[in-house]
């Protein structure tokens, strides 16, 4: 049996009044959902504990199928492991976004949507910064390029030179399990004096973002982008930090292999410690002008191959962050034409399949943040009932009655069904 994972990333949201009081899923012309919606079950599921912080990197630990509560650590040591880093047990990461503040206010999370060539040669002269400003941690603390404005920051432990000097530094071990970070999206539009970092460690981190800002001034590429009227990466913002996870694979848990496709490190991470093949997609983006028929065609061609494909789309999550309910309902329609319907129309020739379709968190236009909360699910195929629903979206899941809690539980269920 075939099974295909579709996550529209933050897709789920509140009714907008730009949208005559319908919500972005309701808004959108989907036929390809409506018509899964019409032959399968549609329902509610949460997956993020109240414990955790509403980000994918725990919605979509749940929404692959682990229990975030046991598997989560942090979301860089998950992008560590998609540039195939490994980390000791005293080794930390820490995500590093390039962001612009301007007078003490997130002006842009991606600076700009800064280039990955950009970002190296700024990370670069972070790096040098580091050496200059802080020489008993520059030996442990390395700042590592990663895609455009997302990037690490990592410390090594035990072995490294100069790592017990950063230790002592910092009182102890670096960081602390009471180290508390805000995401640099959570934050657009918003002032960022009472959102550096907290707990142990936190002293350190708020030095080096506040130096950070010294070392990126007047450096050629914000030169350049400011000469180009874009948007100068004036910071590194760090958050996000933790150890290693031990994730059990998912072959072993499910008995299934798999293959994940997207254009974000964080998805591409957590496939590599599920095990999963990582499918590289020319025009694959992360951003609102990603390539979604190319994401669509890759995944009908894996199938071949694979038992289960998970196609990740990251453009409605940027459509909230812009606060852009008309680019989230674009982005939607183009999941649903260019990757829901030609998947759905493959699996019917192939026999026995299903299908599931589920966002990992609410981002809510309103506020350009992501949320704990309900997301609407619809799942269909060999074996799966129909609960009486003949739309997908946020209102339709919540009438069906349908909830699987915890959503971590939602894979088990969809590859079981019933």
């Amino acid at each position: 049996m075939k099974h295909v994972v579709i996550i529209p990333d933050g897709a789920a949201d509140a009714p907008q009044q730009s949208l005559g009081g319908k919500t972005p899923f309701q808004a959108a012309h989907t036929p390809a959902l409506d018509a899964l919606a019409a032959r399968g079950r549609v329902g509610l599921t949460n997956h993020v504990p109240d414990s955790l912080p509403p980000g994918s990197e725990v919605a979509c630990m749940s929404l692959v199928g682990y229990d975030p509560l046991v598997f989560f650590t942090g979301r860089a040591p998950i992008e560590a492991a998609a540039q195939g880093i490994v980390l000791g047990p005293a080794d930390f990461a820490v995500r590093c976004n390039l962001v612009t503040i301007r007078d003490r206010v997130m002006d842009d999370f991606t600076a700009g949507h800064v280039s990955t060539e950009e970002a190296t040669a700024l990370l670069a002269a972070a790096q040098a910064g580091l050496a200059r400003d802080f020489p008993a941690l520059a030996a442990a603390w390395r700042f590592v390029p990663g895609v455009s404005y997302r990037n690490l920051l990592l410390y090594r432990g035990a072995g490294t030179c100069g790592a017990q000097a950063a230790e002592d530094a910092a009182g102890g071990a670096p960081l602390g399990a009471d180290l508390r970070t805000t995401p640099p999206h959570d934050l657009m539009d918003k002032p960022v004096t009472d959102s550096f970092p907290r707990g142990t460690g936190s002293r350190l981190l708020t030095e080096i973002m506040a130096k950070s800002a010294e070392w990126l001034a007047g450096h050629p590429v914000n030169e350049a982008r400011i000469k180009d009227g874009k948007r100068p990466a004036t910071h590194v913002w760090l958050w996000g930090a933790g150890k290693a996870p031990a994730f059990e694979p998912f072959t072993a848990k499910y008995g299934l292999s798999g293959t994940m496709i997207t254009g974000v490190d964080l998805l591409r991470g957590l496939a590599a410690l599920a095990g999963w093949k990582r499918l590289e997609v020319p025009g694959a983006t992360g951003y609102l002008d990603t390539d979604y028929a190319a994401k669509g065609r890759a995944a009908i061609e894996d199938l071949a191959t694979s038992d289960l494909v998970c196609v990740h789309v990251e453009a409605p999550d940027e459509a909230s962050h812009q606060g852009d309910a008309a680019a989230k309902v674009k982005a939607i329609e183009e999941i649903d034409a260019k990757i829901v319907a030609p998947l759905a129309a493959h699996l019917a020739g192939l026999g026995d399949h299903r299908i599931l379709v589920c966002p990992d968190h609410p981002t809510f236009i309103a506020t350009k943040t992501h949320s704990r909360g309900g997301v609407p699910f619809v799942m269909a195929g060999t074996g799966v009932g129909h609960n009486g629903q003949t739309t997908y979206d946020e209102v339709a899941a919540a009438a069906s009655g349908d909830a699987v809690l915890p959503g971590w539980t939602l894979m088990g269920e969809f590859l079981r069904s019933r």
